[in-house]
């Protein structure tokens, strides 16, 4: 995510411990396979224990559940945009990992009208925003389970911590499904935190406008159909790829199509609101130069395909890196368009395991934006690292507020020095350790632990194995440090 500044593959990787990736099939084997394991009583019924409400995320305590795993969402819904009301169904494939008498799906609002799991009705209560789920029989550990909840109403909006708005936001033609941190708990039920990652298949069907004319529905990853009933159109989207539930995005409204392919042919998909159209008319063709462009430094692009949706929603204050489709409330500046695409790789595909290593994702997606911008022929990056250290840059103010790998509070996780000082870090290890091995430690980043998680630690020790250097004069002092570093 990067704030409006006076306007933030196949084949894959296994991800150890997850089910991302895994096949229906596989799913189902496994299942039968791994039934009869867990502790039971000598009649063979599991007992279990309920799962967590949250993962223990210092930030965010309440995101994500424990005692289980997702590895699929399939989502189904209806929505009428003249009424804002939202109908669907949720099937939520995972593995438990305990015995599991009870879980939680992180939910706020909505009706949760029946709740099954493994086909058998389900118990449900509410708690804030927590939907507690108690199955007819508890489910073994490493059992692969379905469940499956049905809901409708009107979906809401949150206020962040930071006092930005997210979740189900309606648009002047429509509405926008933003989820960071939590927003995607408003339109389905999950494990809503970033270290719970899952493929999605994601159907709308949207009814057509009083003049009979459709809507369009812009969601992640490849449209796999598109169904005209008359009165009504459905739009089946499918994202293969791991990704975490604060990127999974949905946009109804009238756009501007623009198709295309990057130079190594991963398909391109740009929606444009025609309200935004003037203002955003080179986006398309920017799109594919900026992913060829990041590709050649971070790495091959981690997806099937990429793009981004311009909306009309004035006053957002912020974009988003949905997964794929980067998510713009206007029309972006270049750089802003930069930032976002290079989230693909540093946030998206490369996933923080805890919102304190935040600083991962828009410290190395604020550095693509100087890295950008020195190519483009203005600043080099080390002219902007000193206007930011002299606080002379337009986006240096309140840098020094805090470490940037340890955000104070969950609303100022989006603060300058998770962003500016983030980048500052980055230039510093790339002066250290000199170009040839920093962007070798950029492209071993994103392959190891393509569509994972990962996390602070693990990049100091990257970037120390690769140089041959013991860097932790420089992170102490550039990342870990309180106080505004001496020019060194």
């Amino acid at each position: 995510m990067k704030p409006h500044r006076a306007k933030g593959s196949r084949p894959r990787s296994a991800v150890p411990g997850r089910l991302s990736g895994w096949a229906p099939a596989t799913a189902l084997l496994l299942a039968v396979t791994t039934s009869c394991t867990g502790s039971a009583p000598e009649n063979g019924a599991v007992v279990g224990r309920p799962g967590t409400a949250g993962v223990g995320d210092r930030l965010f305590p309440a995101l994500g559940n424990g005692g289980y795993d997702v590895g699929h969402y399939g989502l189904t819904l209806d929505y009428v945009p003249e009424t804002n009301h939202l109908k669907g169904t949720a099937v939520i494939t995972a593995r438990a990992t305990q015995d599991l008498s009870r879980f939680d799906l992180d939910l706020s609002g909505l009706r949760v009208r029946t709740t099954t799991v493994q086909g058998a009705k389900a118990q449900v209560s509410r708690s804030g925003h927590e939907l507690i789920v108690t199955p007819a029989k508890a489910v073994r550990k490493h059992e692969v389970f379905r469940t499956v909840v049905t809901y409708d109403g009107t979906p809401r909006t949150l206020k962040d911590d930071d006092g930005a708005t997210e979740g189900w936001i309606e648009t002047d033609d429509g509405s926008a499904a933003l989820g960071q941190p939590s927003g995607s708990m408003t339109w389905f039920p999950g494990n809503h935190h970033s270290s719970d990652k899952a493929t999605y298949d994601i159907t709308v069907t949207v009814p057509k406008d009083a003049d009979g004319d459709p809507y369009d529905v812009i969601s992640n990853g490849e449209l796999i159909t598109e169904e005209d009933t008359g009165g009504a159109v459905t739009r089946h989207w499918r994202t293969e790829e791991p990704m975490a539930s604060y990127l999974a995005h949905v946009s109804v409204g009238y756009f501007e199509i623009h198709k295309g392919r990057t130079d190594d042919d991963v398909p391109v998909y740009v929606a444009i609101d025609p309200d935004e159209a003037e203002d955003a008319a080179d986006v398309a063709d920017l799109v594919p130069e900026i992913v060829d462009w990041a590709g050649r430094r971070f790495g091959p692009y981690p997806f099937s395909s990429t793009g981004a949706v311009v909306d009309h929603l004035p006053g957002l204050g912020y974009a988003l890196e949905t997964q794929t489709r980067p998510y713009f409330g206007e029309a972006p500046e270049e750089t802003l368009l930069v930032h976002e695409l290079a989230h693909q790789w540093f946030g998206n595909s490369v996933t923080p395991r805890r919102w304190k290593d935040m600083w991962l994702s828009e410290g190395l997606a604020t550095y693509a934006e100087w890295l950008w911008e020195e190519e483009r022929g203005s600043r080099s990056t080390t002219e902007i690292f000193e206007d930011f250290y002299d606080g002379t840059d337009s986006e240096s103010e309140g840098i020094w507020a805090f470490p940037p790998a340890d955000p104070p509070s969950a609303g100022r996780v989006s603060d300058p020095p998770v962003y500016g000082r983030g980048a500052m870090v980055v230039h510093k290890v790339r002066r250290a350790v000199g170009d040839e091995t920093f962007f070798g430690i950029l492209r071993t980043w994103t392959e190891r632990h393509r569509h994972g998680n990962a996390d602070t630690r693990q990049f100091i020790a990257l970037c120390e194995s690769e140089s041959g250097k013991d860097l932790t004069a420089l992170f102490n002092t550039w990342l870990f440090d309180e106080k505004k570093p001496s020019r060194m």
